[in-house]
């Protein structure tokens, strides 16, 4: 079995990225492997540690990463997805051996705003749609020919 390594960046992988990678990690299978990573690496978002932890994930104990130290360290990706906003996602490595390169734009949930049943219903909207991202992702990468071409896609 070939096993496809994603890497996952968002600003400070402390919200969408972490979502992301858990969601891959879980729905996956062997064939997929993700990490995530961030720009400016910050402390894990506390209404997202919940909101997973709502739907049996347990994040609270994940490392938040330097992206550029991934990078760094000579690590390769078949797939780098970002997940914040095109302007953040200009300023990603790219990374040697890299297939894919996509863009997946999310509300960051260190700018929501309310109360905090607000803010954590808006934070689970975001986190159902990374989830549902995930698994069209998932559903795309089965197909050989998926991986055979090289090419940046923004959706």
């Amino acid at each position: 079995m070939i096993q496809r390594k994603i890497l996952f960046v968002c600003i400070h992988n402390s919200a969408r990225s972490q979502m992301a990678e858990a969601f891959l990690n879980q729905l996956g299978g062997e064939a997929l492997i993700a990490e995530s990573a961030g720009l400016e690496p910050g402390k894990l978002n506390p209404n997202v540690v919940k909101v997973m932890q709502e739907i049996g994930i347990d994040i609270s104990q994940n490392p938040t990463k330097d992206v550029f130290d991934l990078f760094r360290q000579g690590k390769v990706y078949q797939a780098v997805v970002t997940v914040c906003d095109a302007a953040s996602a200009e300023a990603c490595p790219i990374f040697p051996g890299m297939v894919r390169r996509l863009g997946w734009s999310f509300a960051d949930p260190s700018s929501f705003t309310g109360t905090p049943e607000e803010i954590l219903e808006q934070t689970r909207k975001v986190r159902d749609e990374i989830k549902d991202t995930v698994k069209a992702f998932i559903e795309e990468a089965k197909h050989l020919e998926y991986w055979t071409k090289s090419e940046a896609v923004t959706s």
